[in-house]
């Protein structure tokens, strides 16, 4: 164990994966991030990112002594970009792994029944708890704070106005903010710190008038944002396909929370699935005219904090 945080991408796109030529530099898989921190493995949302994080994470539990794979994984919503990599995330048919899996309630259903209607047949042919490791899944709103122990199997969910909190530094510690702006039933955006250390996850998330300042309280301070920044701001206004309302930030909303909220660095995440690479490339050159640390974030891209 290190006193490092590590975030790592292993998914950066947003609607649908595009694998193909025009998209080798960036990637084309959909959204997942892994934070490492301390003897914890935290997993953002399970688009089909998540496909290779699985088989990372198993090649990690060999090489330490078969170690059984543990991991808490947030669901930021449920839709299928944000899913659709779960069923194929080899871990969780091991009888060993232990996976703790939070996320916001959909409508009136609690994350499990969420999760396990994206698995049902005809759409996939292994139901959720037919699959081996012992799952523990759990929703969560604004009133709980999660907090990661000593060991990879002590989380806590506890009530952030009504309980004591251990203010340890050495506890990881994750905060949640829920977003509207996001059809049809918002989004979880996540504040994960340990050790000092601070990161933002605002994926799927549209800009308000002035900057949503709910959001811009929530994130100040935060060493990492990764912001949600799916549209180029001629495409988000663009007359004949307008994506005002879609739920998704243009490369300009991103930039004005980062300046808003004093972020040390700007990651832009969700991407179009249209733009190609020379795109992308394009819009990094941009986005550091308005916020000078910023990146896009590609697969494979690592930050250590």
């Amino acid at each position: 164990m290190t006193d490092a945080m590590v975030i790592r991408f292993w998914g950066v796109r947003g609607s649908y994966p595009v694998p193909g030529p025009t998209t080798v530099r960036y990637g084309g898989n959909t959204a997942c991030v892994e934070i490492r921190a301390g003897v914890h493995t935290i997993v953002l949302d399970a688009g089909t990112g998540i496909i290779n994080l699985g088989t990372e994470l198993l090649r990690r539990a060999r090489a330490n002594g078969n170690r059984p794979v543990v991991a808490t994984i947030l669901f930021s919503h449920m839709h299928h970009d944000h899913t659709q990599g779960f069923p194929f995330f080899k871990p969780a048919y091991f009888g060993a792994s232990t996976l703790n899996i939070l996320g916001p309630k959909v409508f009136q259903s609690d994350l499990e029944e969420a999760l396990a209607h994206a698995m049902l047949p005809p759409s996939f042919p292994v139901a959720l708890d037919e699959m081996a490791s012992l799952k523990i899944l759990r929703s969560i709103n604004e009133n709980d704070i999660v907090l990661l122990g000593a060991t990879p199997t002590d989380v806590q969910v506890l009530n952030l106005y009504h309980s004591e909190i251990d203010a340890s530094p050495d506890l990881v510690r994750i905060r949640t903010y829920h977003s509207y702006a996001h059809p049809k039933n918002g989004v979880h955006i996540y504040r994960i710190s340990w050790r000092g250390k601070t990161v933002v996850y605002a994926t799927d998330t549209e800009g308000y008038v002035d900057t949503d300042q709910r959001l811009v309280r929530f994130a100040r301070d935060a060493d990492v944002l990764i912001h949600d920044a799916q549209y180029r701001s001629e495409d988000y206004v663009n007359p004949a396909d307008p994506k005002q309302g879609w739920g998704h930030s243009t490369v300009d909303m991103a930039c004005l929370v980062a300046r808003q909220t004093n972020a040390g660095q700007l990651v832009l995440f969700h991407h179009e699935p249209t733009y190609d690479d020379s795109m992308l490339d394009a819009i990094q050159l941009y986005s550091r005219m308005l916020f000078a640390n910023t990146c896009v974030a590609y697969e494979g891209m690592e930050i250590v904090l």
